[in-house]
C-alpha cells in the first residue's frame, strides 16, 4: 500500500495540489473583469482553515473587525485572535474552525461588496462545500448571521462531541470512480462503519468511518489501481451515521432559527439542487451532516445554469483547484487575487 500521509482538514482534500495562503489584498490590483454572462460565489468548507488567514486586511475594513466582534459575543471567546494567531490545534478543532470559516468567509465578501466592478451585483446563484452552505444561506438572505453563527457553533460542537466519543477518519482517494469504490466499501466495511462521503471531482473522493476500515479501504483502493489515498488528519467520521447524535442537536436549532426562502439559488449539497423552501432546508442541512457531499454534482448543476465566472469567497482556494477539475473552461476568481 502507498504511504499515507496527512493533511490538516477535512475540505482540505486537494490542499497538496492546489491550496494557497489567504493573502492579504494590500497593493494587490483589481481582478481580471468577468466576462459577460451568469456568475456564482463559492463558499469553502472546514479545512480550509489556517492560523493567520483573518490578517490585516481585517484591520483595513471596519466591517470585517465588526463581523468578527459580533460573532465573539456569541461564542464567548476572541474568533479573530484564534483566526490571526492560532494556535493551530485550537483553530483545527472542529468545534472552533466552523464558525471561524463561517465568519473569515463573510468577512470577506463585505471587502469583495466594496470592489468597483461589482460581482455580487451579478452574482445569480451560490453553493457552499459542506459548512460553507451556511455562508452561502447567509448570503442569499435566507439566514441571518448571528443565526448561522449559533447554528454553525452548534453544529462544530455536536460533531466534535461525535468525533470525540466515536472516533473515526477520513481518506481521499485519487484517481478511482465512485461505483467501484463503493463496491470496495462493501467489502472492506466488515462489522465497521465506512461510507463515501464526500464526492469533489473527477477522481477525487473522500471516504469515511472507523479508523480500521479506512486503512483497510487504502490498501484495497491503491491494490485496485487508486492513484494515491491521502489519509486527513481529522478526529471523526463525517458525514456518516457516527454524526447521528449531531443531526438530532443541529435539528433542534434548526427548528428554532428563521429561515426565509432565499433571494437566489442556494444549491444543496445534499441533493446538487436548490431549495426555497425554508423546512426543506431545515431537513436538508440536517441530513447533510450524515449525507454524502455531492460537490461535483452541485458544480455541475450550477454550471448548467450559465455560469461563465465563479468567486471564490473565503481562505484558501480549494474550490477553485476542484472546479478546474470539473470545468477548466470557467473563470475562476478570488477576493484578493
Amino acid at each position: 500500500m502507498e504511504s499515507l500521509f496527512p493533511l490538516t482538514a477535512f475540505a482540505a482534500t486537494v490542499a497538496f495540489i492546489w491550496a494557497v495562503p489567504f493573502s492579504s489584498p494590500r497593493n494587490k490590483p483589481l481582478a481580471e473583469s468577468p466576462p459577460a454572462g451568469q456568475t456564482a460565489l463559492l463558499f469553502p468548507g472546514q479545512g480550509a482553515q489556517s492560523v493567520g488567514m483573518a490578517g490585516d486586511w481585517c484591520e483595513n475594513h471596519p466591517v470585517a473587525i465588526e463581523l468578527f466582534t459580533r460573532a465573539s459575543a456569541i461564542l464567548g471567546y476572541d474568533l479573530l485572535q484564534i483566526c490571526r494567531s492560532g494556535p493551530i490545534e485550537k483553530l483545527n478543532s472542529t468545534a472552533v474552525s466552523q464558525p471561524a470559516i463561517l465568519v473569515t468567509s463573510l468577512a470577506a465578501l463585505e471587502i469583495l461588496r466594496l470592489r468597483p466592478d461589482r460581482p455580487l451585483a451579478a452574482a445569480t446563484i451560490t453553493a457552499g462545500l459542506s459548512l460553507g452552505e451556511y455562508t452561502s444561506l447567509v448570503f442569499a438572505d435566507a439566514i441571518g448571521f448571528e443565526d448561522a453563527v449559533r447554528l454553525v457553533d452548534v453544529r462544530g460542537r455536536a460533531m466534535q462531541a461525535c468525533a470525540d466519543s466515536q472516533p473515526g477518519g477520513m481518506l481521499a482517494v485519487l484517481g478511482m470512480e465512485r461505483d467501484r469504490l463503493a463496491a470496495l466499501c462493501e467489502e472492506c466495511r466488515a462489522d465497521e462503519v465506512l461510507e463515501v462521503a464526500n464526492v469533489l471531482c473527477p477522481g477525487n473522493i473522500v471516504v469515511s468511518g472507523s479508523t480500521e476500515a479506512c486503512r483497510r479501504l487504502g490498501a484495497a483502493a491503491i491494490a485496485a489501481g487508486a492513484m494515491k489515498c491521502v489519509s486527513l488528519e481529522v478526529s471523526g467520521a463525517f458525514h456518516t451515521q457516527l454524526m447521528q447524535p449531531a443531526v438530532e442537536k443541529l435539528t433542534a436549532a434548526l427548528a428554532t432559527t428563521t429561515i426565509r426562502p432565499p433571494r437566489i439559488p442556494v444549491v444543496s449539497n445534499v441533493d446538487a439542487q436548490p431549495h426555497s423552501n425554508p423546512d426543506e432546508i431545515r431537513s436538508l442541512l440536517a441530513r447533510q451532516v450524515v449525507g454524502v457531499v455531492e460537490w461535483h454534482s452541485s458544480v455541475a448543476y450550477l454550471l448548467s445554469t450559465g455560469v461563465v465566472c465563479v468567486w471564490e469567497v473565503g481562505p484558501g482556494r480549494v474550490l477553485r483547484g476542484l472546479l478546474k477539475r470539473i470545468d477548466r473552461s470557467v473563470l475562476s476568481l478570488g477576493v484578493f487575487d
